[in-house]
């Protein structure tokens, strides 16, 4: 006997592991029925005691299936199967079976993380890979390990790789159900569409054809709701009659929804989706697919601080599912607008939430959950260390969680709240009023074209509350739907914060709406406090150390002080999307706590010299600049010291000589420090640092003398068997005292030759000969010679003709053995 669904003949496996392990995995193809045939198989069977929670990714799907399995049972949602989603439910008393988004889950854990009443969790579309459902497992199985082990938990997946979940869970079972789908033929376009092309030309043009040479329901996958808009605008003037069209987002009110799901008596359906429809939804009556090859998805977004839905190509896997769609009835066909060539570029897979996210919420969901390493959870990708830290660095500053991770009393308050950290921390300060700013802040920009005016965060809030006089006045273009669901966050987060009274330093001043924005936004975004720089060019530094800038002619342009709330997130130098000007006093009013004087005393590499200022700051803008005339000497010196190191030893000829004669020392086995630049400089701070006083500049440097720290290094007893090892200086006949250069393979000297007249056997040192540099009455080089008393016998008769005729005035004897030293001049006359 024939199953209604590939499910069904899975079913009773799955019972089975169920009831032997308490956890499984079911992998399941899109289509075949695990959504709506799942939990219902489970409440039926008895084996659950408790409620029954499923997690859907989205909401649109979320309420969908709890419709579809009421529905299936014959009776209203709300009553045994119900649904819990943002700012609605449908749950009763009787409800045993209830469909919840995943953020919901995480709220019912912290709450009660017992889970009393909850016998089993179902895991759905798992291949998705959230960062709440990563998150919400975790959670799970480290109840079932420690405080629950009779709660059940499913993951199930379309994936094709389900095994590392499977393992993850203490290698539970594997159940794999089989899908019932039809031959699907794939077209792609003959070539590429043209750089940088809009989409809606295009795609409308992909979708008449689909419609002109198949027949059946048409699915078109775009990546978010303004390309849907503008798909519908572009094909209402130009599709068949009796072609109902209809569109299916995440933002849509139910009853729209429920319209694009709902069977059609007659007629032709084409459904424009997002990529909500991928795998969760059933849409009776598909047989054609038209793919535009994006998709909208969540990545944390360093313009605005939190997480943004960015588009990017499909993956391979979900253009693979896409196609899957047109197969679930009957043979079916797949339009994708790129070429077959392209579709090797596309990853493999989308990435994992948990691996491009902003993980603040995460990091303060754990730290709330008591867990301050992500280690020590079950995550199926752990969460990028850096990421992980610079989350961990803004809570800190939120007031949100402890130096160690611990998380605060504040920090208790934000993660009840529904929103990011940032905006739960301005909504706990500036209460109530600043709901309409954080539910703008959340969403994506509603006004386009805004011209000179394009960075004017008062130009939103404008919006928002007049769209129409906003338009006639301001010449900008608002998007309503944007301004519906802001509005309606805003209602609902007055309400989650309906007994948190303004802190009074935030609402100390009052410039208007433009200030009290500027004020709380200041709250969401203490490290985007921007401070124009020196110059005509608009650049800011943040208090966050980062630079930003400003279009020269965005009226913003002259501010001294702005808050910025977005940017385009480029890591050198972002340029401002959307910002606010602040006066000094309103920063002050609601950061004065953390502004405070500091003592700078540093080594600037732009001026070469070291700097002493007493700096007022906010973070690393510096409001107040003052010379700090009386720094003490130690930090002057340490300053210096990072000054050497930047600009390095240059020894000047006495020190390059000593440490000659300390590595030669080294290498005969003396007990002496290691004259290595590297290991100097490594050392720097014991031998060179009490020296520094008075140096303060490159200039100043490249005059000290390094011979008496370095010579300070050794004690007297190293400095006498240095000395005997190898001698400093050699004395010439003349009692004169010259430096012996240990650089060379020999020690050597330079030396006039008649200073060694009578000299008749070579000089050395330590029972070396030294290498003499023979110089003219001048200085100048004239023979260099290891052997005195040879150059005597040959070579001096050709230098005395030369020597005589250019220095006619100086002593040139025939016999210069016999000779006495002299460095004088014959008298003239003689």
């Amino acid at each position: 006997m024939s199953t209604a669904l590939p499910i069904d003949a899975v079913l009773p496996e799955l019972r089975t592991a169920l009831r032997a392990r308490g956890c499984a995995v079911l992998q399941a193809p899109p289509g075949a029925g695990k959504t709506t045939g799942v939990p219902p198989d489970l409440l039926s069977s008895g084996m659950v005691e408790g409620r029954i929670v499923m997690l859907e990714p989205r909401r649109l799907a979320a309420r969908a299936a709890a419709e579809r399995m009421a529905a299936l049972l014959g009776e209203p949602v709300g009553r045994r199967v119900g649904y819990r989603i943002r700012g609605e439910a449908r749950t009763g008393p009787q409800t045993c079976i209830e469909v919840v988004t995943e953020g919901i889950l995480t709220r019912m854990i912290q709450s009660d993380p017992a889970l009393d009443g909850v016998g089993a969790i179902i895991f759905d579309e798992f291949h998705e890979r959230s960062l709440n459902a990563d998150l919400g497992l975790a959670l799970s199985w480290e109840i079932r390990e420690a405080l629950r082990p009779d709660l059940m938990l499913l993951v199930m997946s379309a994936t094709l790789d389900a095994a590392p979940v499977a393992a993850l869970l203490g290698g539970a079972p594997l159940v794999t159900a089989q899908g019932r789908a039809f031959d699907v033929e794939t077209c792609w376009l003959p070539v590429p569409p043209a750089p940088g092309a809009r989409l809606a030309p295009g795609i409308t043009d992909l979708v008449l054809r689909a419609e002109a040479e198949t027949e059946g329901g048409i699915l078109v996958f775009l990546p978010g709701e303004r390309e849907i808009k503008q798909l519908a605008a572009a094909l209402a003037p130009r599709i068949a009659p009796g072609t109902v069209m209809r569109p299916l987002y995440g933002a849509l009110p139910a009853a729209e929804q429920r319209a694009a799901l709902a069977p059609l008596e007659e007629g032709r359906k084409l459904i424009l989706s997002t990529s909500i429809a991928e795998t969760s939804l059933t849409i009776d009556g598909i047989r054609v697919v038209v793919d535009a090859g994006l998709a909208r998805r969540a990545r944390f977004d360093p313009g605005s601080g939190m997480s943004r839905l960015v588009t990017e190509p499909v993956s391979r896997a979900e253009a693979a599912q896409r196609r899957g769609r047109a197969g679930r009835v009957a043979p079916g066909r797949c339009y994708r607008f790129w070429t077959r060539g392209a579709e090797g570029a596309l990853p493999a897979f989308p990435p994992a939430e948990i691996e491009v996210a902003d993980l603040a919420p995460l990091v303060l969901e754990l730290a709330m959950w008591g867990s301050r390493d992500p280690a020590a959870l079950s995550f199926l990708t752990q969460p990028p260390r850096g990421a992980w830290d610079e989350a961990r660095a803004l809570l800190r500053t939120l007031g949100a969680v402890e130096d160690d991770g611990a998380i605060t009393a504040h920090g208790r308050d934000l993660a009840r709240l529904p929103v990011h950290p940032r905006l739960g921390h301005m909504l706990t300060r500036a209460g109530k009023g600043a709901a309409r700013l954080a539910a703008l802040l959340a969403e994506r920009d509603p006004v386009r074209g805004a011209g000179a005016r394009g960075a004017e965060l008062t130009l939103r809030l404008e919006a928002v509350e007049d769209p129409a006089r906003t338009e006639r006045a301001r010449g900008v273009q608002v998007d309503r739907a944007a301004v519906a669901r802001i509005r309606a966050d805003a209602t609902r987060l007055a309400r989650a914060v309906s007994g948190v009274e303004a802190d009074t330093a935030v609402a100390a001043i009052s410039h208007g709406p433009a200030g009290a924005a500027a004020r709380a936004a200041a709250i969401a975004y203490p490290d985007r406090i921007g401070l124009r720089r020196p110059g005509d060019a608009p650049r800011y530094l943040l208090s966050g150390g980062k630079g930003a800038m400003l279009d020269a002619a965005d009226t913003l342009a002259g501010c001294r002080l702005l808050v910025v709330t977005d940017t385009d997130g480029h890591p050198r130098e972002a340029r401002i999307r959307q910002a606010a000007e602040i006066s000094e006093a309103e920063l002050r009013a609601v950061h004065g706590a953390h502004i405070a004087w500091h003592d700078v005393c540093r080594w600037s590499r732009r001026a070469s010299k070291v700097v002493t200022r007493q700096q007022e700051r906010f973070g690393a803008i510096i409001l107040d600049d003052r010379i700090w005339s009386d720094a003490p000497g130690d930090a002057v010196a340490e300053a210096m010291l990072e000054g050497v190191r930047q600009l390095g030893f240059s020894p000047a000829p006495a020190a390059a000589r000593f440490l000659a004669r300390v590595a030669l020392g080294r290498a005969a086995g003396l007990a002496l420090f290691d004259p290595d630049p590297e290991a100097l400089m490594d050392e720097a701070r014991e031998w060179l640092l009490p020296h520094l006083g008075g140096v303060r500049s490159a200039a100043q440097w490249r005059r000290f003398d390094l011979l008496p720290p370095l010579r300070a290094r050794l004690d007297y007893a190293a400095t006498k068997a240095l000395d005997t090892l190898a001698p400093g200086r050699f004395d010439t006949p003349l009692g004169r005292s010259v430096p012996i250069d240990y650089s060379g393979d020999e020690p050597g000297i330079e030396v006039k030759l008649q200073e060694l007249f009578g000299v008749t056997r070579h000089p050395s040192v330590a029972g070396r000969p030294l290498r003499i540099a023979l110089l003219s009455p001048a200085g100048r080089p004239v023979q260099v010679t290891m052997d005195l008393p040879g150059f005597w016998d040959s070579s001096y008769a050709d230098v005395r003709k030369d020597m005589r005729g250019r220095y006619p005035r100086h002593p040139w004897p025939e016999n210069p053995r016999e000779a006495t030293p002299t460095q004088r001049a014959k008298p003239r006359g003689s």
